[in-house]
């Protein structure tokens, strides 16, 4: 009980995801996320959150499983699973725990190992223990976009309908 009293505090009193980025940061991201987009028919959404909700600390579950569970969560809730050709992405950060979990979509799974996303979420953390948030998030979207244009490329002159909101969550 100690332990989910502790966690509670420390997700409530962390309030840092509105001045983890400034607006302007905030307008490149979602810029670099739109002309991402136009290379390859994939989807890209970031959702950065100070704590988690209530119920989530309440649980019993262990951080890791929280964090994983949560970034599954809000993966549906965005409905970046829910696109033309499965190949959606979501790098969510959750401040709270300096965690970084990366979910994609089953269509990008025969693509990528877990240990290529892992080592994208290590390169994104270690930016992130530098401050280097924009330029961290930045690079994520950069490699994002690179496996997408491997394995979902554009055609030439063909179109990719904005399926989901570029801008980055920011809760």
């Amino acid at each position: 009980m100690w332990i989910q009293l502790k966690r509670l505090f420390k997700h409530r009193w962390v309030n840092d995801s509105i001045r983890t980025l400034a607006p302007d940061a905030v307008l490149r991201l979602t810029q670099q996320v739109a002309r991402s987009e136009q290379s390859h028919s994939g989807e890209i959404r970031l959702c950065i959150e100070a704590g988690l909700p209530n119920h989530y600390l309440l649980a019993n579950d262990g951080m890791d499983g929280l964090v994983r569970r949560r970034a599954v969560d809000q993966f549906g809730e965005l409905r970046v699973w829910d696109t033309a050709e499965n190949n959606g992405v979501l790098i969510y950060l959750l401040l709270a725990e300096r965690r970084i979990e990366v979910v994609a979509d089953r269509g990008l799974s025969p693509y990528v190992s877990s240990d290529a996303w892992l080592a994208m979420v290590h390169r994104l953390g270690s930016a992130l223990h530098d401050g280097r948030f924009e330029a961290g998030l930045a690079q994520a979207i950069d490699e994002v976009s690179g496996v997408l244009r491997a394995h979902f490329a554009l055609a030439e002159g063909a179109n990719n309908p904005n399926e989901l909101a570029d801008t980055p969550l920011l809760r």
